[in-house]
């Protein structure tokens, strides 16, 4: 019989995010997936509402902390995986090809590449397809590239933690417009998911809500994806994908909270080196995004 994992998922509505705790419960062991750390863009200022919903709800439920997963580097919101680490404790972990994203937005922040290779933020990476446990759980990595090259899939008994690969079937696919992304590599992707038993649990990373649907919903499963999913469902070719995502693509603005993300979320979480003053600065590429 295949392992039923515990989930319980947590809500940002500012940044439209599911994050999850993912537990075994018969070792109470635990992986956190895709935090969130609040963020006032106006004011750059961050705090830990959101983070400490997981950390009380871990707290409750007796858990103990194995891993701090991210299913990719996230361009809508910072992750919180260092404050979670500083209070739970735990490996943060992804994908080995995050040396892909650091290569390229060093370059575009102007950063010194060095610096990753000298001393890689993660705790971990994963190699594709590498098997982990959460306590007992059996569990394993779907390489999933296409919206960023690092993008993983984490697969947990009859769970799956999709990231920014899939939507909801009335909402599709991630955009694949950004550095290194690919539509013809996420169409790949998805038929790799969809190669999991039909009625395995698909978590989402988000939920944008149509104007079809009034409520949130951060759960669906293979077959339902396979059958209703509004941009690649059983029967859509690579090249009708392909041109549905670049047309697509071509209209989406920038996710507000690109800049700010991307350089704290591909060091895991860390901040930058604070200046003499004791503050920390962030770097925004000056006409480097044009739309």
């Amino acid at each position: 019989m295949m392992q039923q994992p515990i989930v319980q998922d947590f809500f940002d509505q500012a940044t439209n995010t599911f994050s999850y705790v993912v537990s075994d419960p018969v070792t109470k062991r635990c992986a956190i997936i895709d935090s969130v750390l609040d963020y006032d863009a106006a004011s750059a200022t961050t705090s830990t509402t959101h983070a400490d919903a997981i950390i009380a709800y871990v707290k409750v439920q007796d858990l103990k902390v194995d891993w701090i997963l991210e299913t990719h580097v996230h361009a809508d919101h910072l992750t919180a995986a260092q404050y979670l680490k500083s209070v739970l404790g735990g490996k943060i972990a992804m994908s080995h090809h995050i040396a892909l994203v650091q290569e390229t937005f060093s370059a575009i922040y102007n950063l010194d590449i060095k610096q990753f290779n000298a001393q890689q933020p993660f705790d971990y990476l994963f190699d594709d397809h590498e098997h982990f446990h959460i306590g007992e759980l059996e569990a394993y990595n779907i390489p999933t590239p296409g919206h960023t090259p690092a993008c993983l899939s984490y697969v947990v008994g009859d769970a799956v933690f999709v990231g920014d690969t899939l939507f909801m079937p009335d909402y599709g696919t991630a955009r694949c417009d950004f550095p290194r992304g690919s539509a013809d590599t996420l169409f790949d992707s998805v038929q790799k998911l969809y190669q999991l038993p039909a009625s395995t649990r698909v978590f989402l990373c988000h939920d944008y809500l149509p104007k079809t649907r009034d409520e949130y919903h951060c759960q669906t499963d293979i077959q339902t994806q396979k059958e209703h999913n509004i941009h690649i469902h059983e029967g859509t070719t690579k090249s009708e994908f392909v041109q549905m995502r670049h047309e697509r693509d071509a209209t989406l603005s920038m996710p507000k909270l690109i800049l700010p993300s991307i350089q704290i979320n591909m060091k895991a979480g860390q901040f930058p080196e604070p200046e003499e003053n004791g503050v920390s600065y962030l770097k925004l590429p000056l006409n480097f995004f044009k739309t």
